[in-house]
């Protein structure tokens, strides 16, 4: 990377300050807000690599569109860093991710510039083409661009999009921000010369100029001048990946280099006074500008702090994640039962199955960012006497909601659901904490979910889901779980009593209750109880201990409405056993981003307040 010191980001207020910059300025500017992205994210963690990706693409639309006027949406928005440095976001920036900073997405309450909130994928194409259909009932007159990558185009809302904007023929812009997967190779100097044809106005009058007279050709004008289309559209077709966009309603430009900031203004200039709806193929490169995460673009997507002069993380793991057991596990399972399978939604590495992947290829489907057809694929395979595990994170299962109930529990179907990334995330935020799984899951008839309270008891969890008839759900947090605890077994549908106690008992629900364990083994009088099951209850344990002790507390880490503490309350109003319960959880509220330690405060779960609750109800 190009350190020479130049100081044109300081004076970036707002898009209205790059315009007056000249190109050779603006690659300065580029390598500025390279630098910055990488000391801050090597400091405060984040989603690097995409970011590092699009710094001249960025520079190119807010240099041409006129931001918060024009609005830009961002899919995903895990690429958005230049986007916010350049909206004047810049003297806030080592806030990026923590506790009341920026976030590390797109936030409409955090800026003008930010046209809409993202944090998940394919949304962006719908979003936008909502807000343009609102411009045009407005009568407003405003350019609308969705930035979306080749990934989140695997995913089904994706095409949903973009096949109602087609149909529709609203004006909208679409970049295809291409940095990983070539849709289509390039063919040689025809297909760049046609491309850049084809993006220039010139072209456009020219082509309108060339219909109209064969038109009035006598007898064979119309004919002359629809074979003339037919073969222009033809040549497009072969020489250019763009036939399925043009099939779907959009005029197709590109592809063309996402790093050449001339060129991108070129296109986007030329595009913006194109009616209907225009797609604009980029290609660029993940992580540029950066060597570590160019050539380990996976890694440095979303990484935590790390040294900048070698590339690694600052912060070495002692013991293994839920995660990382979790991964080693299922493939031990797979080498003995050849009909268990694993599916995960474009995650293998953060799911923990690139072993078993390598082990086992033709048993392992990564179906890209496709969570609906990851659950409905999970259902098929089931239905045909095989043993899936679908692995996808707790926020991003949210999205295959119908397809779980109708697909898989409606026809109780053995498909193991594997609920990653449980609870409170940290710094990725409200997009990403695992809050609602257990509420979500648990009013399905036919499912059964578990939580672990140990990386042992995942490891048993997994082998009775396994064995399991119907489908059943573990959910487990990030991070390094308790690799200490024994786990001799676990029944179906049984707790275990932790600790003995009369005068108040506390019911805690996966890592709290080793959480509630190490703070009340020293509190006379309490008793602790490890739930492991959400769904089916232990309905003696917990019944018993309401009615000897008749103080009861409940401890998640999912929202309290209609979570473990509500199953807990059902079960004792049904049962009319009469008890005081307390419920400890995730508010009816989102959780902002900020370290793990800073939330758990915030929302009443650090070990102090817990302690505090379980004293007074002992009294």
């Amino acid at each position: 990377m190009d350190c020479r010191k130049t100081h044109f980001l300081d004076m970036v207020n707002g898009p209205d300050d790059i315009r007056v910059l000249s190109i050779e300025q603006l690659r300065l500017l580029a390598e500025e807000i390279r630098e910055r992205i990488i000391h801050t994210v090597a400091d405060n963690g984040g989603h690097l690599a995409p970011s590092l990706g699009v710094v001249e693409l960025t520079i190119a639309l807010h240099y041409v569109f006129e931001s918060p006027k024009d609005r830009i949406v961002w899919d995903v928005g895990h690429q958005s860093y230049p986007h916010k440095l350049i909206t004047g976001r810049n003297k806030d920036f080592d806030s990026l991710r923590k506790l009341n900073g920026i976030s590390g997405f797109p936030k409409i309450k955090e800026s003008e510039h930010d046209a809409f909130g993202t944090g998940h994928s394919s949304t962006s194409i719908s979003a936008a083409l909502g807000i343009a259909k609102a411009r045009d009932l407005s009568g407003e007159d405003y350019r609308v661009i969705a930035v979306i990558g080749d990934g989140a185009l695997t995913g089904g809302l994706a095409f949903e999009g973009l096949n109602n904007a087609g149909h529709l023929g609203t004006d909208m812009i679409v970049v295809l921000n291409d940095n990983e997967m070539s849709i289509s190779p390039n063919v040689g100097a025809l297909s760049n010369n046609l491309r850049t044809m084809v993006a220039s106005p010139k072209y456009h009058e020219w082509r309108k100029k060339v219909h109209m007279h064969l038109r009035k050709l006598p007898k064979f004008g119309e004919k002359a001048a629809k074979a003339a289309m037919d073969i222009e559209d033809t040549a497009r077709a072969f020489l250019g990946p763009g036939m399925l966009f043009k099939e779907l309603g959009f005029k197709y430009y590109g592809p063309i280099n996402g790093h050449r900031i001339e060129d991108l203004i070129k296109a986007f200039r030329n595009i913006k006074v194109i009616k209907g709806p225009v797609l604009l193929h980029v290609l660029t490169q993940k992580g540029k500008g950066y060597e570590f995460a160019e050539k380990q673009c996976t890694k440095f997507h979303g990484i935590g702090s790390f040294n900048i002069e070698n590339g690694e993380k600052n912060k070495k793991s002692n013991g293994l994640s839920y995660t990382d057991v979790f991964g080693r596990k299922l493939a031990e399972i797979a080498e003995k039962n050849k009909k268990v399978v694993a599916i995960t939604a474009a995650m293998p590495p953060g799911t923990g199955l690139e072993k078993f992947a390598k082990k086992y290829p033709e048993r392992f489907f990564d179906v890209g960012i496709a969570e609906e057809h990851a659950v409905t694929f999970a259902a098929g395979i089931a239905s045909k006497g095989f043993r899936p595990v679908c692995a996808i994170y707790s926020t991003f299962l949210q999205r295959a909601y119908d397809q779980i109930i109708h697909d898989v529990c409606l026809q109780n179907l053995n498909v193991i659901f594997a609920v990653d990334r449980a609870g409170l995330v940290g710094e990725d935020g409200p997009t990403h904490h695992g809050c609602f799984d257990l509420s979500y899951l648990r009013d399905i008839p036919n499912m059964a979910v578990m939580a672990p309270a140990s990386t042992k008891e995942l490891e048993k969890m997994l082998e009775l889901a396994v064995k399991h008839n119907g489908p059943i759900a573990i959910r487990y947090p990030r991070g390094e779980g308790n690799n200490a605890r024994k786990c001799a077994g676990i029944e179906f549908g049984k707790g275990e009593l932790m600790k003995d106690g009369s005068k108040a008992a506390v019911i805690a629900v996966g890592k709290y209750a080793q959480i509630a364990y190490d703070i009340a083994k020293d509190i006379r009088g309490v008793a602790v109880i490890n739930a492991r099951f959400v769904k089916p209850l232990d309905k003696k344990l917990i019944i018993d201990y309401a009615k000897k002790t008749g103080k009861i507390i409940t401890i998640e880490d999912n929202c309290v409405e209609g979570g473990f503490g509500s199953a807990v309350t059902e079960l004792l109003q049904r049962n009319n056993v009469r008890a005081r319960v307390k419920v400890l959880g995730l508010p009816d509220s989102f959780v902002q981003h900020g370290k793990v330690s800073e939330l758990r405060k915030i929302v009443g779960l650090d070990d102090d307040s817990i302690r505090e609750e379980i004293m007074e109800m002992a009294r």
